[in-house]
């Protein structure tokens, strides 16, 4: 935690500017901002339970298309012309 004591005499402006020269060089608002938007990475299961979802996804788009009540997708149209 940052302290800064008003000194005798001390105005209020160069006080706030003592104190905000000291958290720039303590380096807490680069911190705070990188921690910011940080996602946390999941876990092994969440991503094996991620994998597993995306394959019944993928096998069920599969299944429809083989039945014909799913177009091809517009990306293999666009690679076959």
């Amino acid at each position: 935690m940052i302290e800064v004591k008003k000194k005798d005499n001390e105005s209020i402006g160069s006080l706030l500017r003592r104190f905000s020269k000291k958290v720039q060089q303590s380096g807490l608002l680069i911190q705070a901002r990188s921690s910011r938007f940080k996602e946390k990475t999941p876990s092994k299961t969440e991503r094996r339970k991620g994998a597993l979802r995306r394959n019944e996804i993928v096998g069920e788009k599969e299944k429809l298309r083989k039945l014909g009540k799913l177009e091809d997708d517009y990306r293999t149209n666009y690679r076959s012309n």
